[in-house]
């Protein structure tokens, strides 16, 4: 079972009734919430790397913040230019400091997955230490994982017009198989009380199934 130290199970069982359901318009200035509040208050008394569960008590030299959906992708589907000049869009700033796609990885991860779709690879490549396969084109998350990319995922594609980054029906059936656990509970309550807005696919994963 996925854990992160410090977000408790029961934030995730009393969400406030005061939440909005709808997308970050708290956040758009993505240097300053990385800062000060993924690593400085969502992750401040550490957590577990995302993919591959390693226990952290403080960001160190290893970990970066990763994008579920990786910002590269963001750009190119904004067609607001470069890093730079994407920077200066008010649009681009919003989604980049939204708290629900970010998550603890450690840097070789996100250096490897950046440009990669995710897709089902199954027997063609061997998993690593984590349970990642990976081939040129393609990543697949471990198990534990792959219900909390679905989730992300349609939450982005729902809330900002993002595209899919892969077949709608792979995310469907991983959202499926690894429903959302105590872990992804308590870390997206967290998430709510910080930002303002749920992400609606974790608190009724069913919902995917009308995209």
């Amino acid at each position: 079972m996925k854990k992160v130290t410090a977000l408790s199970v029961t934030l995730a069982l009393s969400l406030s009734a005061g939440l909005v359901t709808g997308q970050n318009i708290r956040f758009s200035d993505p240097e300053t919430v990385i800062k000060n509040e993924f690593w400085g208050n969502l992750y401040a008394e550490g957590g577990s790397s995302f993919f591959c569960e390693k226990p952290f008590t403080s960001k160190g030299f290893v970990l970066t913040d990763g994008y579920i959906y990786p910002l590269a992708d963001v750009r190119s589907a904004l067609d607001c230019g470069t890093t730079s000049q994407c920077k200066r869009d008010n649009r681009y700033r919003q989604i980049a400091s939204d708290l629900h796609n970010m998550v603890p990885v450690t840097s070789r991860i996100e250096m490897r997955r950046r440009n990669a779709r995710y897709e089902n690879i199954g027997a063609s490549a061997q998993p690593d230490d984590c349970g990642i396969r990976e081939s040129t084109q393609f990543f697949e998350p471990p198990e534990h994982a792959k219900g909390d990319v679905a989730r992300t995922m349609a939450y982005m594609v729902d809330t900002y017009g993002l595209p899919w980054l892969g077949a709608t029906t792979l995310f469907q059936g991983w959202n499926e198989m690894d429903p959302p656990d105590d872990g992804e509970l308590a870390r997206h309550s967290r998430i709510a009380e910080i930002q303002g807005n749920e992400n609606p696919f974790v608190v009724n994963p069913g919902l995917i199934s009308r995209l």
